[in-house]
């Protein structure tokens, strides 16, 4: 057996546990008071200079958003997307030392119908949501999912693509967004807040048997965000916003890129957990929270008070086993307690996919599904063995 605890125990030495009362390892100087990872021990004002400045250099480093263009933020309550919220208000504060420069607005779709919430449940809220996003000053629309049912056929059809920019295009929009003295990013009438429309009860019950239809909880969340993203998309359009921000991390890409390998989504994981999503042409998704762990958003809300509203879901309070999509998410999360590089291990993996069909920027109306837009990978190649 082995005895090497017992007869070579002063031969060997026992590296401590990082504690919280060791240096920052950044200023030197300061007590840290969070543990990122086993080294990465941070005081409180060094982790807020390192959480901001990884929010920046995502957006810098990508140039996806020019100055002066039109954002829509995608709110959904949770830790993540309040936090992303929370960066792009520090972003536009006049005291930023990088200063973003587009105009941002806020949305929030109301899912209570399709969970069964009471009007009650879904109106206190909307109320909580509304506070927070009234201290923001963006302008903000709370949007029913009810209304999914009424969206036209232009959602699913392919919109016409806007023409390609040059690479020195984005240094040209910084230059004109300085001359034009854009500080001013917000009119009075834009941060008038969007009144909740009423929902009639025939709509939610309409939106209810229709998720009630798909017979499997992992179906139903599946049709549920695709419904979502249908809604967000036509928003966008219709409010004239060109970029939609969403507030996905690096823990819930991790799941996500394993769920759609489980849901036979692997020629879409490109677009499913990339950084940049063009599959809808004229409106292009964007992640900038996909560098953040959960636990560095939780620690951060939680340091800076960073509001968040906890808003139930279909797999509110079911069991591990109940869908693919909460079966993955525990699996990640618990495997990421024992061994903390699994999330970040799954994360760089997904960086390196690149679909293997068409584009689905590239590809015809009749090559796409009417569901996710993405292009079908249906095509078949045959390659002689001779």
């Amino acid at each position: 057996m082995c005895q090497v605890d017992e007869d070579y125990h002063d031969q060997f030495e026992h590296a401590d546990p990082p504690s919280v009362s060791k240096k920052c390892v950044k200023c030197k100087e300061a007590t840290a008071a969070v543990v990122i990872r086993a080294r990465d021990v941070y005081c409180r004002g060094c982790f807020k200079e390192y959480f901001i400045h990884k929010f920046r250099a995502m957006l810098g480093k990508n140039r996806i958003i020019f100055p002066g263009e039109k954002v829509l933020l995608a709110v959904s309550g949770g830790p993540s997307s309040c936090s992303m919220l929370s960066q792009v208000q520090e972003g536009l504060s006049q005291n930023a030392h990088k200063k973003l420069r587009f105009l941002p607005g806020i949305i929030y779709i109301d899912e209570g119908g399709a969970v069964g919430q009471s009007v009650k449940d879904r109106l206190r809220m909307v109320a909580e949501l509304q506070a927070v996003f009234k201290a923001t000053g963006f302008p903000f629309h709370i949007v029913p999912l009810e209304q999914v049912l009424d969206l036209p056929s232009s959602v699913v059809m392919k919109a016409p693509s806007p023409s390609e920019q040059p690479a020195s295009a984005y240094k040209a929009a910084v230059d004109n967004f300085i001359q034009n003295d854009s500080s001013s990013c917000l009119t009075p009438q834009e941060q008038e807040e969007t009144s909740l429309p009423d929902v009639q009860e025939s709509h939610t019950q309409l939106l209810q048997q229709l998720i009630g239809s798909a017979k499997t909880l992992t179906a139903k969340e599946d049709l549920l965000n695709t419904l979502r993203q249908h809604l967000l998309v036509h928003t966008a359009r219709t409010e004239g916003y060109s970029k939609l921000m969403l507030g996905d991390n690096c823990t819930r890409v991790a799941v996500k890129l394993l769920t759609s390998i489980s849901l036979g989504r692997g020629a879409q994981l490109a677009q499913d957990t990339g950084f940049s999503d063009f599959r809808y042409d004229d409106v292009i998704f964007v992640r900038p929270m996909r560098d953040y762990s959960a636990k560095e958003i939780a620690y951060y809300n939680h340091m800076f008070k960073v509001p968040s509203v906890f808003i139930p879901n279909l797999d509110t309070k079911k069991t591990d086993k109940a869908s693919i999509q909460h079966l993955t998410e525990t699996f990640v999360t618990k495997l990421q307690t024992d061994f903390p590089s699994t999330v970040s291990t799954i994360y760089r993996t997904s960086e390196k996919l690149q679909t293997a069909c068409k584009s689905s920027s590239t590809a015809d109306h009749s090559d796409r599904c009417l569901l996710c837009m993405c292009a079908l990978d249906t095509a078949h190649q045959f390659r002689s063995t001779f």
